[in-house]
């Protein structure tokens, strides 16, 4: 047998494959549905993984056959039967859209918009044109480099909405509060939160106070959020504007998403 028939050959089984595929693909799957089943059937398969897992949100992915589904501070796909799962980026070559970004920034701007605005420590103009949300900690270089900003911010028309993410989380292995969360929340406790913030941001701890708090609660929306360090910047359609960065820089990325 020549080489060169060998190549045709082949070449000729690729065409046909290729013709069946796009036959095939004419005929579009049934859409899939949420339902009470899916949602059960979601969690026990996540269980198998992860015995704890908090599955925070389920919905039919742009991929065939697969749900999206954002669990523990996490994006993935899970397909219809439960059997297999994707973990990483959902890539729309046609668009050039990275899908799963798009569906984190709604997800995070959904929740995002459930917290009162009472709960949040706000530094803002009289008529601000973008607000962001910015989990931070008083005792992280980054947050303290970007409040040292907060005029800047407030000048270019950006309004600064602090929730509380204490880097050592909440409670010490052994059950005590961490440093961290007792001096923040006697912040959000203070009767001039920001001052007493712009205070502990500055190096100066905040006399100890105690009420009932939303830190706790700020710090168990960011690791769902999937929020891993601080500062952590979110505009106000829910993307990602990283961390520590100039006001001339949060000016330009939130006017290319305008």
């Amino acid at each position: 047998m020549s080489k060169k028939w060998l190549l045709a050959t082949c070449a000729g089984l690729l065409v046909a494959s290729v013709m069946a595929m796009g036959a095939a693909s004419a005929v579009e799957p049934a859409p899939l549905k949420v339902t009470p089943a899916v949602n059960t059937m979601v969690r026990n398969a996540l269980k198998t993984l992860a015995p704890g897992v908090q599955v925070d949100a389920v919905e039919p992915a742009a991929l065939p056959g697969f749900y999206q589904v954002i669990a523990s501070g996490q994006l993935m796909y899970l397909s219809s039967d439960g059997r297999y799962l994707l973990n990483g980026d959902l890539i729309d070559l046609a668009q050039k859209k990275n899908v799963s970004n798009a569906a984190w920034a709604r997800f995070r701007k959904a929740e995002l918009a459930k917290v009162p605005a009472s709960q949040r420590i706000v530094f803002a103009p009289a008529h601000p044109k973008y607000t962001v949300t910015v989990f931070t900690d008083v005792n992280c270089g980054y947050c303290r480099a970007l409040h040292e900003h907060i005029a800047a911010f407030n000048k270019a028309g950006i309004a600064v909405e602090y929730l509380a993410w204490p880097r050592e989380g909440v409670a010490s292995t052994s059950g005590k509060p961490t440093a961290t969360y007792s001096e923040m929340a006697s912040i959000w406790c203070a009767a001039d939160r920001k001052a007493a913030f712009s205070a502990a941001i500055a190096g100066k701890a905040p006399a100890a106070a105690t009420c009932t708090n939303p830190v706790a609660d700020q710090f168990d929306l960011g690791m769902k959020l999937g929020v891993s360090g601080t500062p952590t910047i979110v505009a106000p359609d829910g993307r990602t504007l990283g961390g520590y960065v100039t006001p001339e820089q949060m000016l330009i990325a939130l006017q290319k998403g305008s």
